[in-house]
């Protein structure tokens, strides 16, 4: 894989907030709020839409989709089904976020089935992304076990499958495309014990998707949210401000900060590193 340069990151968050993307989230009650906030950081513009009766018109006025299963429910998944159906026919990005996949069947069920669907991208943590791909995963509920290098095979089937670029995250992160692997240095040990950071960085990857394909969309949305994590974390004793202070950081984001918090790089696939 091509190794994405941080001056191809930051034009594409230049690109981002001139023309400052419809982002339409279906996604779960915990994660709103962070996400909106961070979406608007950054520079997009979010909206949570989840009836069954506007999805479709709402996909139709927006740049891309993010789907996330955190809070399922049979209306929301209906809604998911045909906003995703929506964003194919147009021909527009769409995110799949695979929370806690494997933790229950039916939740397992719900991300196979919206996986088959030719998501852009698929963003989850190692434990998310083995289950998806149907290997036995260690995942805790929504929380991964696994590491993100020991998912990479499963990355790699799942990509080739169904056509998406998958992006695994954790201490390090992973961009996979079925082909190559991109890894990245980035983001700080607080965030996972913040809720809905994962979450609101499927967003940001999302906001991404509609300025730039794919596998550049996954790398600069996993790079600029991670730069931002890492500077924010400085300033924190804590997990509790972290949220509010990375939007700080992504509102605030200029090259240097990328270059200073986000080191991109290729993985050896014999390794996994």
């Amino acid at each position: 894989m091509p190794i994405i340069s941080i001056d191809a990151v930051w034009s594409a968050l230049q690109d981002l907030r001139a023309r400052r993307p419809l982002v339409h989230n279906i996604t779960n009650y915990v994660a709103m709020t962070v996400s909106a906030n961070a979406l608007l950081a950054l520079g997009a513009s979010p909206a949570m839409v989840h009836a069954e009766e506007e999805v479709e018109d709402f996909v139709g006025v927006a740049d891309a989709l993010v789907v996330n299963i955190g809070t399922l429910s049979p209306s929301w998944v209906k809604a998911m089904r045909l906003a995703v159906a929506r964003a194919r026919a147009l021909g527009k990005p769409w995110v799949l976020d695979p929370v806690g996949c494997g933790a229950t069947p039916y939740r397992g069920q719900v991300a196979a089935e919206l996986a088959a669907l030719a998501p852009s991208i698929i963003r989850g943590n190692a434990s998310e992304i083995i289950a998806l791909a149907g290997e036995d995963a260690a995942g805790k509920g929504v929380d991964a076990t696994d590491s993100s290098a020991a998912a990479l095979a499963a990355a790699d089937a799942l990509a080739t499958r169904t056509g998406a670029v998958v992006a695994v995250t954790g201490a390090t992160d992973f961009v996979c495309d079925g082909k190559d692997r991109l890894a990245m240095e980035t983001g700080d040990a607080l965030m996972p014990l913040s809720t809905g950071l994962g979450c609101a960085l499927s967003a940001v990857a999302a906001a991404f998707a509609a300025v730039r394909p794919p596998r550049e969309a996954a790398t600069a949305g996993l790079a600029v949210f991670g730069a931002a994590g890492s500077a924010a974390a400085r300033r924190c004793r804590g997990p509790g401000h972290l949220p509010a202070e990375i939007c700080d950081e992504l509102y605030l984001m200029t090259r240097e900060t990328l270059a200073a918090h986000a080191r991109l790089g290729a993985a050896r696939i014999d390794a996994g590193v």
